[in-house]
């Protein structure tokens, strides 16, 4: 793997990008359970099913252009960065020494935001580690930069991601990310139940600034234009609340660019042991 991501990692963007299409492509045609992922989430979504064969696209572009992140120098990955839409907030949050949330949902190229988030200041960003040990060596090699700290989704992570706030540090991680068995609670996603995550909800309830973000993926290679905002109300009222406001605001920054959203993500599903969804439970009874 990462002798195949050093050579990815050496071509220019848009070929990367040509590539990862064709993957993304031919991994929709072969695999009927990422097939009927696609069609089931755009159309829960609201979304036009013709572009499933674009969304299947540009999530292949999002597996390969990773090497050209990960596998570069920091300078070299966030040169790809061609244009910032709401930098200002960001000033005006680090400014302020609260902390900062950055809410980044997997929408575009979501491993570009901390990067380049690192080249400014110190952040660290939750993550969970994955089962293949190859993997992980990648995952240890681009994103552990000198101000880029990596927070596993356990306890020891979470009380990481604290204490880099109480200190007025930045924090990073993906709210719509499906959650393990007690660690989230069924909220409406797009109009369905989808187990969210609580963790989210909660470090918005420490003072710190919370911005979303996302970096849009430029057509024809020509790089990425990373978005920041504040969320269109401010979080409030309890965890629960605030949970159910954060995956609104997923809702409405996917809107945004519907095609680069992942949705051959198992969004919907229901993790091992965790109680059913309410129709469900309603249904059962």
């Amino acid at each position: 793997m990462v002798f195949l991501f050093r050579l990815l990692s050496r071509l220019p963007l848009w070929l990367i990008h040509a590539l990862g299409a064709l993957f993304g492509r031919l991994a929709y045609l072969a695999s009927p359970t990422y097939r009927r992922h696609i069609r089931e989430n755009l159309a829960q979504g609201g979304i036009d099913p013709a572009l499933r064969m674009a969304v299947a696209g540009e999530s292949g572009k999002q597996m390969l252009e990773l090497s050209r992140i990960w596998m570069r120098t920091l300078e070299e990955a966030n040169a790809q960065v061609a244009e910032v839409v709401g930098w200002e907030h960001v000033a005006a949050a680090h400014e302020a020494g609260r902390g900062i949330v950055f809410l980044t949902p997997h929408l575009g190229c979501f491993e570009i935001t901390a990067q380049y988030l690192s080249a400014h200041f110190p952040i660290t960003v939750l993550y969970r580690p994955p089962k293949r040990a190859a993997m992980q060596q990648l995952i240890e090699m681009g994103r552990q930069r000198t101000q880029l700290h990596l927070a596993p989704a356990d306890l020891t992570g979470v009380r990481s991601l604290i204490k880099a706030l109480k200190r007025g540090q930045a924090v990073g991680l993906l709210p719509d990310q499906a959650p393990k068995t007690g660690e989230g609670v069924w909220l409406d996603f797009f109009g369905r139940p989808a187990y969210t995550m609580t963790l989210a909800a909660r470090l918005t309830e420490t003072g710190a600034t919370t911005l979303m973000t996302w970096g849009e993926r430029l057509p024809g290679g020509r790089g990425y234009r990373v978005h920041f905002s504040p969320p269109q109300a401010a979080l409030s009222g309890d965890t629960l609340a605030r949970a159910q406001q954060i995956n609104h605001e997923v809702e409405h920054l996917v809107h945004q660019c519907p095609v680069q959203y992942l949705w051959g993500y198992n969004r919907y599903k229901r993790p091992a042991g965790a109680e059913l969804p309410p129709e469900a439970g309603a249904g059962a009874a």
